[in-house]
């Protein structure tokens, strides 16, 4: 495989194990029990969505070369810095929940405390900031744990036996619709830190340029597609247990459905699935978070690893002395939905800047895609809150 293709790679399985993480699963498993088969229409809608933005970040920060962060304050002096507040801030909120939902992880598989658990996986997570190939570590480790999820949710959704007509059928013609459902997946998706984390591990990875479009849209475009995936099989998952009348336990979601469609062998796997996606969002969000920083200092470009690092410590000592509610989880998802329009605006409008693209003319679909996102995204947020 060339080095451009494992960068691809490595840069969609970031993208989508940062969107799946503890909020995802529980997101997902809440929705589907409010909505039914027809929240397979709000996944479908998010998808659209999503692919809409990845494809204008990916492009427009692949393309000018430069993080998102730079293009904005050189677009308008000090918009980067709001931006990589709002990213950070985002960042560490959801990054407290992982830390948080890699404990429980380990507590379903072997019964020791939450908290240990989140230490445990911390200390991995930071183990791979330690590598002096730090970048190709990450990306082999999104990689492997991407592939266990896709296999463990395979096998939930084929026991849970899911109403597969009913769940096509709704899926392009629904029942009932609710805008903060779609609000929250494309915030839990693409929202916040994850939208970019793709975009600047190419960067990172020298993919850039014009010349690179063609694979920087098709790295984007799988990232969606895994993340989509998952998403529509423990929606399948949960809908079969739903069906069946069972209830849906409200502190843990998710685990209701693993341990209702697995039986006894359910909380073994379910803290597998949940580790798995958490520990990868740890790292995605700590890599992501940081990048937005490195270019304001030298010194946080040269100790990179170390701020990163420092970036999971706080997220742990924050959880293990406040906790992780679920709610704030989905609430999470819902705020970073806002911050998603704010930066795919400032990209879209840097993307007409000669001065920052030379003389690349970025795609009009694309824009007119973009700036209905935007549009859509504003709409339905002002509505909810």
């Amino acid at each position: 495989m060339s080095k451009n293709k494992n960068a691809l790679l490595g840069a969609a399985f970031l993208m989508a194990t940062s969107a799946v993480g503890p909020g995802f699963l529980t997101q997902t498993t809440v929705f589907t029990e409010k909505l039914a088969s027809s929240f397979g229409f709000v996944i479908l809608l998010s998808i659209l969505i999503d692919l809409a933005v990845q494809f204008n970040i990916w492009q427009i920060v692949t393309v000018s070369g430069r993080r998102a962060q730079d293009l904005a304050n050189d677009l308008f002096p000090g918009l980067g810095y709001l931006l990589a507040f709002l990213i950070v801030a985002g960042g560490l909120a959801f990054n407290i929940g992982n830390v948080a939902g890699a404990g429980l992880g380990i507590e379903a598989m072997t019964g020791v405390s939450v908290e240990i658990g989140a230490i445990i996986s911390a200390a991995i997570a930071i183990a791979i900031f330690l590598f002096k190939e730090a970048g190709k570590a990450m990306d082999s480790f999104a990689k492997i744990l991407g592939f266990i999820m896709i296999v463990l949710i395979l096998y939930v959704a084929f026991t849970s036996h899911p109403p597969l007509g009913s769940a096509i059928q709704h899926t392009f013609i629904p029942e009932k619709f609710d805008a903060i459902a779609t609000l929250t997946l494309v915030g839990g998706t693409v929202g916040g830190y994850i939208s970019f984390a793709g975009a600047h591990r190419l960067l990172d990875s020298g993919v850039q340029g014009e010349n690179s479009l063609k694979e920087v849209n098709r790295g984007a475009s799988t990232g969606i597609l895994i993340t989509a995936l998952i998403r529509y099989l423990l929606f399948l998952a949960t809908l079969g247990i739903v069906i069946a009348g069972v209830s849906i336990n409200p502190e843990n979601p998710a685990a209701s459905v693993f341990e209702n469609a697995a039986g006894t062998f359910g909380k073994q796997l379910f803290g597998l699935m949940i580790w798995a996606a958490a520990i990868t969002s740890v790292v995605g969000a700590a890599y992501t978070s940081i990048s937005f920083l490195r270019s304001f200092h030298p010194f946080v470009e040269k100790y990179q690893s170390y701020f990163t690092i420092v970036f999971i410590l706080i997220s742990l000592i924050v959880f293990v002395l406040v906790g992780r509610p679920v709610k704030v989880l989905v609430f999470v998802g819902t705020l970073n939905g806002f911050v998603l329009p704010i930066a795919l605006a400032i990209l879209l409008v840097a993307s007409r800047k000669q001065r920052l693209m030379g003389n690349y003319k970025h795609s009009l679909l694309l824009q007119i895609a973009g700036w209905a996102v935007v549009a859509i995204l504003l709409t339905m947020g002002f509505n909810v809150f």
